[in-house]
């Protein structure tokens, strides 16, 4: 892996919630500051507390945007049980405390000026790729999003995305953009980007992981959920494709991000 992936080290802290609004049903944008955004990179999460006794495991996120002029970090997550639901809960001001910058990051050192990167994201696995766009707008890379939803209620962030390039969003009711997947969108393209960089689903990973095989620069972010968060407890291993099947990965500490066809989806 590159420059751009994660350092080893990552920190504990108490950080303070700058601010945090619904920006569609159920999901949240959190708006996070304190000393630990100085080592974020595009790709890693933070595994969050929540802020209640009985609930002993942190929550994974993935960071959205870093600013590190400011000193903030924004992440995007949905509301799927009590835990999160207490996260969305908080009010700037208050702090939760986190561990991270944690996993590695994507590679962004294998494209350079001039050349062309595909983002494809789903649903809340859209997210990294915000932050993902901007560095490599900023390098002068060509950026292309295609972004999928269950339907238009459910879409998030193509207004920040199109900041660094054209975005085509998908529907699978066809309530807004094209019905149809991702896949109904990238097995149009006459174009092949020297380097993909993909986060969603468990299906929609796996088609990208089928389809880009054996590209050189291709990478999928893995959701999984975790325990620890720190390689320890081997709660979110994943299976390495190849000679030796038996050997696992875990998704917190050599992913999220992994190469295609490198592990089994």
């Amino acid at each position: 892996m590159g420059p751009n992936c994660g350092n080893r080290h990552f920190l504990k802290e108490d950080l303070t919630i700058v601010s945090q609004v619904e920006i569609a049903p159920r999901i949240f944008e959190m708006v996070l500051t304190g000393r630990m955004v100085a080592f974020m990179n595009p790709g890693q999460f933070l595994h969050l507390r929540v802020p209640d006794p009985s609930k002993l495991l942190r929550r994974p996120i993935s960071i959205s945007e870093i600013d590190k002029d400011k000193n903030q970090a924004t992440i995007v997550y949905r509301v799927e049980r009590a835990g999160t639901a207490l996260l969305s809960q908080l009010q700037a001001g208050q702090t939760v405390d986190t561990m991270g910058p944690q996993g590695n990051g994507f590679d962004l050192s294998v494209v350079s000026s001039g050349q062309k990167a595909l983002l494809i994201g789903g649903g809340i696995g859209v997210p990294p790729l915000v932050e993902t766009a901007k560095q490599l707008a900023k390098k002068g890379v060509q950026v292309v999003s295609v972004i999928g939803f269950a339907n238009k209620d459910a879409v998030i962030l193509e207004e920040k995305l199109s900041a660094y390039g054209p975005v085509y969003v998908t529907t699978d009711d066809g309530s807004y953009g094209l019905k149809g997947y991702v896949s109904t969108v990238v097995d149009e393209f006459d174009w092949t980007a020297d380097a993909i960089y993909a986060c969603g689903a468990p299906g929609m990973l796996k088609y990208v992981d089928s389809k880009f095989e054996d590209h050189p620069h291709a990478y999928v972010s893995m959701e999984s959920r975790m325990a620890c968060g720190m390689g320890a407890c081997y709660a979110c291993v994943v299976h390495v494709k190849g000679e030796d099947e038996a050997k696992n990965k875990r998704v917190c500490e050599e992913g999220p991000v992994f190469e295609t066809g490198s592990i089994i989806l």
